[in-house]
């Protein structure tokens, strides 16, 4: 049995009700597999496509985000140093004195 059917036409009408040799629910099942497989293409064929290609408005998203994240890492940066420099400067001599005169 061969059944030339459109990528349009298996969603709108059930190609296998007319067959003698089948049920109604066998048929039903049929379509219902059908469309099933056609929807999986239809998958298959956008995946390929967004392998293929970046997707633009992603990267346009990530470029932003890569910029925050640098304006963000430079402030966390300067804040650190702030905070370091705030620190009351010690004596490196007095770490060591003889404490035991």
């Amino acid at each position: 049995m061969s059944v030339s059917t459109t990528t349009h036409d298996i969603f709108d009408a059930n190609p296998y009700e007319s067959h003698p040799g089948m049920t109604t629910n066998e048929a039903e099942v049929l379509w219902e597999y059908a469309k099933l497989a056609q929807h999986i293409k239809d998958l298959t064929t956008r995946t390929k496509e967004l392998s293929e290609q970046p997707d633009q408005n992603l990267l346009a998203r990530l470029r932003v985000l890569e910029r925050k994240m640098g304006l963000v890492f430079t402030l966390f940066k300067a804040s650190v140093w702030g905070v370091i420099n705030e620190q009351p400067a010690t004596d490196p001599s007095a770490q060591y004195a003889d404490t035991t005169a």
